[in-house]
């Protein structure tokens, strides 16, 4: 289908459905085998939900809730809700009682889905009386919820295609929450069917059989974005994984053709490869020309990319040192970077015109400036957010006059139009010295270090900045010399490259790793810098204070 302005959602699926009826469209795993759906299979159930939805007399584009983890069902109720002229409110499914219980609150919905999930028991309390749950197949049979099967037997597909306006609400994402409560991003139809024109010839989306892997929350926008949006426009097939048990034999059934990972998940496949086989092997290796490619494709077929033409990664700064180490076993990873409130779309690393250091060249269709004085990262597209859901205010604060998006980014614009982070000014903090410091740029120099799997450098109100640090599998293994003169390396190695009050005074090392469940991590893997520094903080003067260059707590 040949993709063109002013095509939404639906019109897509509505192609698609009748097109590739036969096709599969989804896939979802159960141990060894799939449930698979076709695009007639996954219509039907559609139609189906969506007349239930307009059975319930709701008044016109009403939000209705879903809180699940990825799969099937989590895309079939996300396009019932909108061809049933309502707007779809994803939450996180690792959101706590109270978390939910405020979003629910404050995004109105007064229908939740409920699916997939690791402690409904625990979420469960959250959801306000006046919210009626239905739930997913499977997963999630509460015995108070309205079931899903029983709502498929009930309610006849809707025969009529519903067809959006432009301008219509398609979605209200609410944000991961670093910091403070969560906002309602407010999206067009308008603002995805322009960001797929505008992106299509970066997103490969004419090749045959494009493949999916589900995995990243589809309550973020990055993931709504590669996975959903493009396997849609593309009439491809999306993979599920079913857990993090069976996540790699999972990616490897999917082969995917596009592929979406966090810098974490990225990481996670580096030292899963190291602890197979050690850097100095892997790159003697690689010098050997008749193993080379049979090194490197090895390594791609483990891992389940070895059909992948478009590697994503983004959502957090990935250090130039690790996409390096990729590109020498044959991934092309290509960052990207934007946040919810221009759809994620701002800019890309085009794969065949790589800038290391710089998070790619901005799409065509968007403008990009840098302000003055702070060195903002402003943008305005076509696909700007609405605003925030009741919050004028707060809207006002982001989008100025003239249509601007206020990033919160620092960042550079070079002549070809490529983008560099030089890192966010609510990180920004002042050592006692008087200057400020971006440690976002501070802890890319820790990627290089496999022994290292998380960092997050602090120094507010301390002469020198520190780096608390989480270890990986493999420098756990090391003894507890070993591990030192490793850091104190590290440590010396990094200070030479950085300014003089930028030089961090020591590492310290901790024991518990950040988690999402531990409140240190979002939903996207990304460091919750202010969790830990509330956390940690009454310690970091006896810290900076101790004997030598690496600290154990």
């Amino acid at each position: 289908m040949e993709i063109t302005r002013n095509k939404t959602f639906l019109d897509y699926f509505y192609h698609f459905e009748k097109n590739k009826a036969e096709d599969i469209f989804l896939r979802q795993p159960f141990g060894d085998t799939f449930k698979d759906f076709t695009w007639q299979e996954t219509g039907d159930q559609v139609r189906r939900i969506a007349a239930f939805l307009k059975s319930l007399g709701l008044p016109d584009k009403s939000n209705i809730g879903l809180v699940s983890k990825n799969c099937a069902e989590w895309i079939i109720t996300d396009l019932a809700i909108m061809m049933a002229g309502h707007v779809s409110v994803p939450f996180y499914p690792t959101l706590a009682g109270d978390q939910i219980r405020q979003v629910l609150i404050h995004s109105e919905c007064t229908y939740l889905f409920v699916g997939k999930l690791d402690d409904w028991a625990a979420m469960k309390p959250g959801i306000p009386e006046n919210v009626q749950c239905i739930s997913f197949p499977t997963y999630n049979l509460d015995t108070e919820h309205w079931q899903w099967n029983d709502l498929l037997s009930k309610h006849q597909p809707l025969t009529e295609n519903h067809y959006p306006q432009l301008d219509d609400l398609f979605t209200i994402i609410y944000t991961s929450g670093t910091t403070g409560n969560p906002k309602g991003v407010m999206l067009a139809f308008k603002a995805m069917s322009e960001a797929i024109y505008y992106t299509r010839d970066f997103s490969k989306l004419d090749i045959p059989q494009t493949r999916f892997f589900s995995y990243l929350p589809l309550s973020h926008i990055a993931e709504r974005n590669i996975v959903e949006a493009i396997g849609i426009a593309s009439g491809g097939t999306i993979y599920f994984a079913e857990s993090l048990d069976s996540f790699a034999r999972n990616l490897k059934s999917a082969s995917p053709t596009h592929f979406l990972a966090v810098p974490r998940i990225w990481t996670k496949f580096q030292l899963g490869i190291l602890g197979k086989m050690s850097q100095k092997k892997l790159d003697f290796l690689l010098k050997i020309p008749l193993i080379n490619g049979l090194v490197k494709k090895k390594i791609r077929d483990g891992l389940g990319l070895s059909d992948t033409v478009l590697a994503v990664t983004g959502a957090a700064p990935m250090p130039s040192s690790l996409i390096k180490w990729f590109r020498k076993l044959g991934i092309i990873i290509q960052e990207a970077y934007g946040m919810t409130e221009n759809l994620g779309v701002v800019c890309i690393m085009p794969k065949d015109k790589i800038k290391d250091g710089t998070v790619g060249k901005i799409y065509p269709g968007i403008e990009v400036r840098i302000a003055e004085g702070t060195h903002e990262i402003q943008t305005r597209s076509p696909w700007n957010m609405i605003g925030y859901y009741k919050e004028p205010k707060m809207t006002a604060e982001t989008i100025d006059a003239e249509g601007w998006i206020h990033t919160g980014d620092v960042g550079e614009l070079d002549d070809e139009n490529y983008l560099t982070i030089t890192g966010r000014i609510k990180e920004l903090y002042k050592t006692s010295k008087g200057e400020y410091v971006a440690p976002t740029q501070i802890e890319v120099g820790f990627a290089i270090n496999p022994n290292i799997e998380q960092v997050c450098v602090v120094g507010e109100n301390l002469p020198q900045s520190m780096a608390l640090v989480v270890l990986s599998d493999l420098g756990k293994k090391l003894s507890k010399q070993e591990i030192t003169e490793n850091l104190e390396e590290n440590l010396r190695t990094l200070n030479t490259k950085l300014k003089s009050y930028e030089k961090l005074n020591k590492i310290i090392v901790l024991n518990e790793p950040w988690t999402i469940e531990n409140n240190k991590l979002t939903p996207t893997l990304k460091i919750k810098r202010g969790v830990i520094e509330k956390e940690f903080g009454p310690e970091f003067e006896s810290w900076y204070n101790a004997s030598g260059e690496v600290v154990f707590k």
